[in-house]
């Protein structure tokens, strides 16, 4: 996310704009989404398979414990759902296109990016066993994390270009940059420092003749952020005369930047400058540009979440979410990372993105499978709050049981309409859900997978959920099981707990060894007793 080119140019200017820092003995707020998704592309992780989660397990570990090393505490911070406003959408399609020809190249032996389907839930796994302070906001973070970083004096460690534009007052460390594997020593002690670069924004602005730095968030809209992408500013950029200063090769690849940034410089202040573009634009034009630009450009001032409650207290205020009337618990389960943005989506938006993964891209995507969970969820979920009901969800007249889903058909994106499962009133609640008691939460589980209790009464306590799970996926699955299939999965569900019991025992004895077994019968359960039987 962020500017694009932005980060290439800053870092073509490395030693104008950056510091070199010892960095130790301090706090850092880290941006989980960017270090997430650099850990997994940069550490020579299997992509083509599904996701190679041990592994990169054992590399987020080793990061938390490089900078615990170096007597750092990190803070991350995770994005939550879609902006409220919805201003991402055709930025958010554009990128679920590129995942999709991403995940296609590597389906069929070619490079790519695209992070495993549960690499989120692996990080924060990681994050807890680590008890590594974290927090999910309710919307994008970028703002979030920047008024933490001021609150606490602290720098930021991202990839995001965005961080180029934000007034730090410590500054931005790049990812790319920061040598957590290259731990040195302070001469003369023993205590360990991690290598790395910070931003300077301050020589940035004197870099372009002491340019006001409240000039920036305007260039960032006007080159071209996430969030603006108006014809009428490609209009206004072919009419103005940018100063490039200069013809090298480097000022031909950053000619916008570079232009946007010597023709922002002189103009004292954003106002001036936001005169200036509008004059370039069609009178009928000017006003509802005006009216989107400024509120881009808030975008990149101070929030006002104060995430330090957080961290402080176990509980913040989110004003956009507390307008919305949702329920306290689903407030805190989110904040903790106990929902995923997948809900906060679907109940503010009624619209959810489906996460492209590598697959076969003739198929049907991989989620059509759990679509009838999905069903139950967004029941779950409609009476959520009042403030809800009666938004207009880009649909006329709105269609209160339905969600749109946006997901992939064949190589390209399809917005398909899903209606929600009305459930019955002790359920039709979110507010009463938490309420319950375990035996009816228990009930409309297994009612959702479609798995009776007698099944699962013979198969230990850890392994329930996974073997209701399988049954789901049996029961639903395009193709037809074949026995191999089955014994694989449920091995691969021994494997785990067994390598515990060894390695933290030393020896596995064959009582503990037999509590697996009824969970094998299984195999021969489904359909009939015999594998023959399995197989048909």
């Amino acid at each position: 996310m962020g500017i694009r080119g932005l980060m290439s140019f800053v870092e073509d200017h490395s030693n104008e704009f950056f510091t070199d820092l010892k960095l130790q003995d301090t706090k850092i707020i880290i941006d989980g989404y960017a270090l997430f998704h650099c850990l997994c592309f940069n550490s020579n992780l299997e992509l083509q398979y599904g996701g190679d989660y041990d592994s990169f397990a054992d590399v987020v570990q080793k990061f938390f414990e490089s900078l615990f090393a170096c007597n750092i505490c990190p803070y991350v911070v995770l994005d939550g759902g879609c902006d409220i406003s919805d201003k991402k959408l055709t930025t958010l399609k554009d990128r679920a296109r590129e995942k999709i020809q991403m995940a296609h190249s590597l389906s069929v032996g070619g490079g790519g990016y695209v992070c495993p389907l549960l690499i989120r839930e692996v990080f924060i796994q990681v994050l807890i066993k680590l008890q590594v302070c974290f927090v999910q906001c309710f919307s994008e973070a970028d703002r979030d994390i920047m008024t933490l970083a001021n609150y606490w004096n602290c720098p930021v460690l991202s990839s995001d270009s965005d961080f180029c534009i934000f007034d730090l007052k410590i500054g931005f460390c790049p990812l790319n940059s920061f040598q957590w594997r290259n731990m040195n020593t302070i001469k003369g002690t023993q205590d360990y420092y991690i290598p790395a670069k910070c931003f300077s924004l301050d020589a940035l602005c004197r870099h372009f003749s002491n340019m006001n730095k409240a000039l920036l968030p305007l260039f960032a809209v006007l080159c071209g952020n996430d969030h603006v992408n108006l014809p009428v500013v490609e209009t206004f950029l072919s009419k103005v005369r940018l100063p490039l200063g200069g013809t090298s090769s480097k000022r031909r690849r950053h000619h916008r930047i570079l232009g946007l940034l010597n023709w922002l410089s002189h103009f004292a202040d954003p106002t001036e400058a936001l005169d200036n573009v509008l004059k370039y634009l069609p009178k009928k034009d000017q006003e509802n540009v005006k009216e989107l630009l400024c509120c881009s450009m808030e975008e990149y001032q101070q929030s006002q979440v104060k995430l330090q409650d957080f961290f402080q207290y176990g509980t913040y205020a989110c004003p956009d979410a507390l307008n919305l009337g949702l329920p306290e618990w689903v407030l805190v389960a989110l904040a903790k990372g106990q929902l995923s943005p997948f809900i906060s989506d679907a109940l503010v938006l009624r619209r959810t993105i489906l996460h492209t993964q590598v697959e076969n891209m003739q198929r049907p995507n991989a989620h059509r499978i759990s679509l009838p969970i999905r069903q139950i969820i967004y029941g779950l979920l409609l009476n959520a709050s009042p403030h809800l009901e009666n938004i207009s969800w880009n649909a006329s007249p709105p269609q209160p049981l339905a969600f749109s889903e946006v997901e992939r058909i064949n190589k390209n994106i399809k917005t398909s309409i899903v209606d929600a499962v009305e459930l019955p009133k002790d359920h039709s609640d979110l507010n009463q859900l938490t309420e319950l008691s375990l035996a009816r939460r228990q009930i409309l589980l297994l009612e959702t997978l479609k798995v009776k209790q007698h099944i699962l009464d013979p198969v230990p306590d850890t392994l329930k959920l996974p073997i209701a799970i399988s049954c789901y996926w049996l029961q639903h699955m395009e193709a037809r099981a074949k026995l191999h299939h089955v014994q694989a999965l449920l091995l691969g569900m021994l494997t785990g707990p067994l390598h515990a019991m060894i390695y933290s025992s030393g020896i596995v004895d064959s009582a503990t060894l037999a509590g697996s077994v009824p969970c094998c019968s299984l195999i021969g359960k489904r359909e009939g007793s015999s594998a023959g039987e399995q197989r048909r």
